[in-house]
């Protein structure tokens, strides 16, 4: 009898300490979604959080592709998935910025107004390629998500950045901009993660640019 008194009380406090924590979380989510959308949030994930996060997705990927290309393509289709939901909420956020459709303004908007809101600051750069008018290249010198993820030697082919250049793809389809989006990682003195977004816009946009160009 005192052993079955005694279980029926551990099971109660169990009980009551699962209440507890089901309050506090309920508190916190109630906490989130009463948050105004429309105004940046204050407080920011950890670095060293995100970057576990963001070696666990690449674990799990790697563990259902057959090589580097396919990785890079799931790496790719997550970011696009993020890509959508930044230029809603871009939208939402930038009262002054309207949706771009034209190839320029769509890079600058990606180059300042989605690098600050992903990465806390600008892109370094933005050019036009010297080779092909439909190519253009946004370059981080240090991009924040990379700066834990270390590269074997076997996969030195891979880029991590993969999930940058999906978000990039996506809010240049969002901007009516569709492109091929690829990263690249070009080492520099002293900066070994600098990493370069490739866009290579569809003959489409291009050929509107033209006539846009033409109409003026």
């Amino acid at each position: 009898m005192a052993s079955q008194s005694q279980a029926q009380a551990q099971a109660q406090m169990h009980a009551q300490s699962l209440m507890k924590l089901d309050n506090k979380t309920s508190k916190r989510s109630n906490m989130l979604l009463e948050q105004n959308v429309s105004r940046p949030r204050r407080d920011r994930v950890g670095l060293g959080a995100f970057a576990f996060m963001f070696a666990e997705i690449i674990r799990y990927s790697q563990n259902r592709v057959l090589g580097i290309q396919d990785l890079e393509a799931k790496l790719s289709e997550m970011g696009q998935r993020v890509g959508v939901r930044m230029f809603e909420l871009a939208m939402w956020r930038e009262k002054t910025v309207h949706r771009e459709t034209r190839v320029l303004q769509t890079l600058v908007f990606i180059n300042t107004v989605v690098w600050r809101a992903l990465f806390d600051k600008q892109a370094d750069s933005l050019e036009r390629s010297t080779e092909s008018d439909d190519e253009y290249m946004i370059t981080d010198n240090e991009p924040a998500i990379l700066k834990y993820i270390s590269v074997p030697k076997e996969m030195s082919s891979f880029s991590p950045g993969a999930f940058i250049s999906g978000v990039v793809e996506a809010i240049a389809r969002c901007c009516q901009c569709p492109a091929r989006v690829t990263s690249h990682v070009v080492p520099a003195d002293g900066l070994p993660l600098r990493t370069v977004i490739l866009l290579k816009f569809d003959k489409e946009v291009m050929d509107r640019e033209k006539r846009l160009e033409a109409g003026k």
